[in-house]
């Protein structure tokens, strides 16, 4: 497969690859760029002062007043409805949040599923699934296909349901996609994933290579991040690590990547494991872009142009 090129589409592996060159970017962007440099984050912060800083941060993103809030517990799941003006009551988003399996709830995360919610003209069930460490591999793949089969016994049709998340919530909706197809349930009509952690062994060059470029996620991260979640497991073990996944038989997914994150290889490398097992791929490479820069659409224009994409994406896999 080729990185270069603009867009590119090969119709033998059903794969569209699009990179798109940002030739500027946006003040907005630019200005929160530099304010995510001059954060001072205690490299020693514990897993409670980490998911405090991250409570706290969401203020910025205010939930527009016209978004519908419904807690529901979704087969001993705590989740949410959360819907927009005009939605198809017949279809659902299935929302898992970032946060690296440590950190990040419904509430961090709510601004993003509603956005994603809206943009694709359905309501969402986003999922507040167990965390680590006090709940490791394989609790948030427990939870996350508990709610998907919840779903289905409320009578949501798989083929109305779209599985979505960003960064470490990415990999848990591909995960729970490895999890429901080797036990033979009807898998969904296709995936959303967001700047994905497809690999918890972290072995992507860009881990390295992009550290001094990305503003938002350190490898320490990545590495205290992954230990917690797993413990004793397997890091490659496919539904902690979907990378390492027997992908034949997937739905179609929509990959979205910036090239300014540690976490690039792990979307480039899903990406062309998926299309070598036959699985239609979407992925869209954004130069200069920052980790699930969509987090911020309230802020950056390049986030509401990408929620644009994503929502065709829904719209045109529910048809």
């Amino acid at each position: 497969m080729r990185w270069h090129g603009l867009p590119a589409y090969d119709p033998i592996s059903n794969t569209t690859i699009q990179i798109r060159k940002n030739h500027m970017r946006s003040q907005p962007l630019q200005s929160l760029i530099a304010m995510a440099r001059a954060r001072s984050v205690d490299p020693n912060a514990s897993v409670a002062e980490r998911r405090e800083l991250f409570e706290r941060a969401v203020a910025m993103f205010p939930l527009p007043p016209d978004v519908k809030v419904q807690p529901v517990n979704a087969g001993g799941v705590p989740s949410e409805w959360l819907s927009t003006p005009g939605f198809d009551p017949s279809a659902v988003l299935l929302f898992f949040h970032g946060g690296g399996y440590n950190i990040g709830s419904l509430n961090t995360h709510r601004h993003l599923a509603a956005d994603l919610a809206r943009a694709g003209g359905v309501r969402a069930l986003s999922v507040g699934y167990h965390l680590a460490p006090e709940h490791p591999f394989p609790a948030a793949v427990d939870d996350a296909v508990t709610a998907y089969r919840w779903l289905l016994s409320n009578g949501v049709p798989p083929q109305h349901i779209i599985l979505s998340g960003d960064s470490g919530g990415g990999g848990l909706a591909l995960a729970a996609l490895l999890k429901l197809k080797d036990d033979g349930d009807t898998l969904p009509a296709a995936a959303v994933c967001l700047s994905p952690w497809t690999d918890l062994a972290n072995t992507g060059d860009s881990i390295t290579q992009k550290a001094a470029e990305d503003p938002l996620l350190t490898p320490d991260e990545l590495y205290s991040y992954a230990a917690a979640y797993l413990g004793d497991a397997d890091p490659k073990n496919p539904l902690a690590s979907p990378l390492y996944g027997d992908l034949r038989g997937l739905p179609p997914l929509l990959i979205h990547v910036g090239t300014a994150e540690i976490l690039l290889d792990d979307s480039l490398r899903f990406a062309e494991r998926a299309r070598s097992a036959g699985v239609s791929v979407t992925l869209t490479v954004e130069e200069d872009l920052v980790h699930v820069w969509h987090y911020f659409a309230q802020l950056i224009p390049e986030g509401e142009k990408s929620l644009k994409e994503v929502g065709a994406f829904i719209r045109g896999n529910l048809r």
